[in-house]
């Protein structure tokens, strides 16, 4: 990310700037976003938004990476638990579904196949290296950890804005939202779990303890 504004007055100009670019990219892409739109949003101008960011490539990097670093810190990996880091993973994406269209964007007009982002280790080493924990203690099914850390986030994204056959939004009933919660921990428990099976569970959801 560039530097911030060393002045209050020009910390809240770069936030803005951030704030529409980040919806104008998430709606139209990079080729067909405009800065021209993007100024106006933000109540500024060019010259200001170039002096930031350098153009609108670069632009799009600073808001590219900072979505990642939002879903790394705001739902952070628990390997012991990974059909609840899938929640938390659905939920993020009902909060934000601009993230995941800043990622589908990144992989239709930057790189249609292999790693969605260059630089990966900076931000996937911590989950790799903590699901190889839990499988070595015995808590999560053997494999790569990148391939079960990627089937998981595949199946947290079942209803998002990528979904081809349903994109779900935080207009729906809860009842609803509770029900794809309750489908997805119960699917990624079973294909997470280390002996194949998914845990046994209480009629409230959570873990049995024996008698």
């Amino acid at each position: 990310m560039p530097e911030l504004p060393p002045t209050s007055r020009g910390a809240a100009t770069y936030q803005r700037i951030l704030d529409a670019a980040t919806e104008e990219f998430a709606e139209h892409g990079i080729a067909g976003a405009r800065i021209e739109r993007i100024v106006a949003a933000a109540r500024t101008n060019k010259a200001q938004l170039y002096a930031y960011f350098g153009d609108k490539e670069r632009l799009f990097d600073a808001i590219f990476l900072s979505s990642l670093e939002r879903i790394t810190n705001v739902v952070p990996i628990d390997a012991d638990d990974l059909a609840d880091w899938a929640v938390r993973l659905y939920d993020e994406y009902l909060r934000r579904p601009d993230l995941i269209r800043l990622a589908t964007w990144t992989r239709l007009e930057r790189r249609p196949d292999g790693h969605l982002v260059e630089t990966r280790e900076d931000y996937h080493d911590h989950k790799l290296t903590a699901i190889a924990e839990a499988q070595a203690a015995g808590r999560v099914r053997p494999g790569d950890p990148f391939d079960i850390m990627a089937m998981v986030i595949a199946m947290s994204m079942a209803w998002s804005p990528v979904s081809n056959v349903y994109a779900a939004t935080g207009q729906e009933p809860d009842a609803v939202h509770e029900r794809r919660r309750a489908l997805l921990r119960d699917c990624v428990q079973r294909a997470a779990a280390a002996d194949g099976a998914a845990p046994a569970t209480t009629a409230g959801g959570g873990n049995a303890s024996p008698a």
